[in-house]
């Protein structure tokens, strides 16, 4: 649990010492190497690097929107900040991230913080992606003991000539390097260093003990060495853009970092627009202090958390760490080698390309905006790399906003059926009319429109086609399950072009009742000819009652109900039933009867995942060691409560139950019902018992309602249950359900009474 107030009580100082103070050295010690590479991958000043660090981690850490994000620099920003300091100079630089810290708290105070969560993943991880190439790219020359080219290509090509070049120290101490951060982490006895920094000294340890002449990090005078900003030279337009890139790369890239970092830890959510301003705040003091523009890392914010942090005190000391290790060891800095640097930029280079993020991005059809981007970033550059990226997100968004579906099948003899899905606009014009031109003339066409949009050429090219359709002698009947746009067209009422959930005025019905198609073609036989007929014979009023008009093969069967619900229902659960996959976590134990009139679901406006239902024949609960033996429901019932911990179980009974007509006359001669209807005995006993009510609508409706009563009692027998109702943690409820006229009674001490009604208007 983390601690969310800032003011860490006397009670909460236990905590911080106990687990964030270690996870700050441990983030310290991940810190420091990787602020020393991007500050070498950056072309700036390595004190630069460790600036950014420590006010990542002071600044950003004490002001963010989240207690166990760290901020520091960012390696996908290294590729902006080697191209200012290339164009502008490193003092001019720093003035850049000045500005850009000041655009950030700008857009902090303006609460925009969420409009960066619009930016595509695919786009992020593609840019980051590219960022990792070129940074690989370029450090392998470094590691070879040669010099980075100025643009990726140019480091592809020159490759080869670099590796025929003798460079033996350079290569051995970059292959150790490398070596050393693929084995150290697989071994865990080893991992409570982490792998970075024990790279970092085997390297520098090898090279001292060797004296083999490598080129060593230059950091003398510590953070002495940090120059003040200078306002750049230069094109404004140009400098405007650089503010811009740097403010919304770094940006993005901390509020990304600061929503994933919600899944680490179970504390207070991130405040996104507190985060936004506290990096322009911590931009503001990086640049002025001479130090990289600073962002939201992953890499250090998921070690935070794994380490253990429980508050902002963590990010926070880990950047007094730095301080201090970089006042009081700057001599030790100083004897890293500079291609074990570069080694280990090229390790978190190849990490930045992260296929899990490919695999994630494929079931969304997103994987082009990935590999466009990350492609544009290594071949032109980041900003147009990222701009190509966010135009095909935008393409592509907008592709699918006007997908549309057309799918023609033949239903019967001159019997056809049309299903358009999607959002019909004038760009599904020429699909939909392509389709419809195969329909023979003068046939009965079935067309089911599911639209979340219709625009006036859409509707106007389907109306032709109708009104010519019936001209020649045909038969249209148009079906709107999601919303009226056709229908709306023709009477001029206006829709609002939103996704409309669909209307659930119909998937409730048996499916004799259901209407699919009024009759077309009399000598057309199919199975779909049912409709709801209200007393107008339009359907929908309140006083509305249901015929079924049957067709001449009856109603449709099991399968094409499935396909009903893989067309309609499917897609709108999927998500629901997809997060559930792998648990059930119901709140109720429904018993009732096995009548096919008794729709659990319906009469409990309940979904999936809500009620552990126990079906029977008249709705019956084998009383605790009661002969016949019934294992079934007592195991229904034991698993319900011992391990699905359910909190209430509910019998529900209901008018006209056959199994109670069997008690009050003659039960069938089948044998097994025969013996399973003796456990409704004690109901008959019951029944016989009692005296006759004022209220009675008859012997079976009576029966069935002592039933219930009875079936409570009998859950009583069974200890485990008897226990919980005892001690408050169970709670026992018995339903009555009026079949003819669809109305739920509850029972209230030995008495049914009608669930009231709640009127709104």
């Amino acid at each position: 649990m983390t601690i969310s107030d800032d003011a860490i009580s006397r009670r909460n100082w236990k905590s911080v010492l106990q687990h964030d103070v270690p996870a700050s050295l441990v983030v310290f010690l991940v810190a420091v190497p990787l602020s020393l590479g991007i500050a070498v991958a950056s072309g700036a000043p390595v004190a630069a690097g460790l600036v950014a660090a420590v006010v990542g981690g002071v600044v950003a850490g004490a002001l963010g929107g989240s207690v166990v994000q760290v901020s520091g620099p960012a390696a996908g920003l290294s590729l902006v900040v080697a191209e200012l300091v290339h164009t502008y100079g490193w003092r001019a630089t720093c003035a850049i991230t000045v500005m850009a810290g000041v655009l950030q708290l700008g857009l902090g105070w303006l609460k925009v913080a969420r409009a960066a969560l619009g930016v595509s993943p695919a786009v992020v991880h593609g840019m980051l992606a590219g960022v990792g190439v070129v940074i690989a790219l370029s450090q392998l020359h470094i590691v070879l003991g040669g010099s980075p080219q100025r643009s990726a290509l140019e480091n592809v090509v020159e490759l080869p000539a670099q590796i025929l070049d003798n460079h033996t120290h350079s290569v051995v101490i970059g292959v150790l390097t490398i070596g050393v951060l693929l084995v150290w982490g697989r071994v865990p006895r080893l991992r409570t260093v982490p792998a970075p920094l024990a790279a970092l000294m085997v390297a520098t340890l090898t090279a001292a003990v060797t004296g083999w002449d490598l080129t060593k990090v230059d950091l003398k005078g510590g953070f002495s060495s940090v120059e003040a900003p200078l306002m750049p030279q230069g094109d404004w337009h140009a400098i405007a853009r650089a503010v811009l890139l740097v403010a919304l790369l770094a940006g993005v890239e901390s509020l990304l970092t600061c929503v994933a970092s919600n899944r680490l830890h179970d504390g207070p959510r991130a405040d996104l627009d507190r985060e936004l301003t506290a990096q322009g705040v911590a931009n503001v003091v990086s640049g002025a202090l001479g130090g990289l523009p600073v962002a939201g890392v992953v890499v250090r914010t998921t070690t935070n958390a794994r380490a253990g942090a429980r508050s902002r005190w963590s990010t926070v000391l880990h950047g007094v760490w730095v301080l201090l290790f970089t006042a009081a060891f700057a001599w030790m800095i100083a004897l890293i080698p500079l291609e074990a640097l570069a080694a280990l930029l090229l390790f978190i280079g190849v990490q930045m390309v992260n296929l899990g993020h490919v695999r994630n991005l494929r079931s969304h059809r997103e994987i082009p905006v990935y590999f466009v981007t990350m492609a544009g970033v290594v071949l032109v550059g980041l900003a147009e790399g990222v701009a190509i990226g966010l135009g095909l997100a935008a393409l592509l968004a907008l592709r699918r906003l006007a997908w549309v579906s057309v799918d023609v099948r033949q239903a019967g003899e001159r019997r056809w059926r049309v299903i358009v899905t999607g959002s019909l606009t004038f760009l599904g014009v020429p699909r939909l009319t392509e389709a419809l031109r195969g329909i023979p003339a003068g046939s009965a066409v079935e067309l089911d429109l599911h639209l979340d949009f219709m625009d006036n050429a859409a509707f106007e090219a389907l109306h032709a086609w109708r009104l010519e359709h019936e001209r020649t002698g045909g038969v249209i009947d148009v079906d709107e399950p999601h919303g009226e746009w056709y229908s709306a067209a023709i009477s001029g009422a206006r829709l609002y072009p939103a996704r409309i959930p669909p209307r659930h005025d119909r998937w409730w019905l048996p499916w004799a009742y259901r209407r699919r198609s009024r009759p077309m073609d009399s000598c057309a036989g199919d199975a779909g000819t049912y409709e709801v007929i209200g007393a107008n014979g339009a359907g929908g009023g309140d006083h509305d009652f249901v015929t079924a008009i049957p067709g001449p093969q009856g109603a449709p069967d099991l399968l094409e109900g499935t396909r009903e619900f893989q067309r309609r229902t499917a897609p709108m659960v999927r998500p629901l039933l997809h997060r559930m996959a792998r648990k059930q976590s119901p709140s109720h134990l429904f018993i009732t009867c096995a009548d096919s009139r008794i729709v659990p679901n319906i009469i409990t406006a309940s979904g999936p995942g809500d009620l552990f239902t126990l079906r029977n024949i008249g709705n019956l609960v084998p009383r605790a060691g009661a002969l016949p033996a019934d294992d079934s429901v007592a195991a229904t019932i034991e698993y319900a409560v011992k391990v699905l911990e359910v909190r209430t179980i509910t019998v529900c009974g209901h008018s006209g139950c056959g199994a109670m007509a069997a008690l009050l006359g003659e039960v069938p001669d089948l044998p097994a019902l025969r013996d399973w209807l003796r456990h409704g005995r004690q109901s008959l006993a019951r029944f016989v018992a009692e005296e006759r009510t004022e209220d009675d609508a008859g012997p079976l409706d009576r029966l069935c309602r002592v039933n219930v009563i009875q079936q409570l009692d009998n859950l009583r027998t069974h200890p485990f249950v008897d226990t919980l109702v005892r001690a408050g943690r169970l709670e026992l409820t018995g339903l009555y359900f009026d079949i003819g006229a669809a109305r739920v009674h509850v029972l209230e001490q030995e008495r049914f009474t009608p669930v009231p009604e709640l009127r709104t208007g």
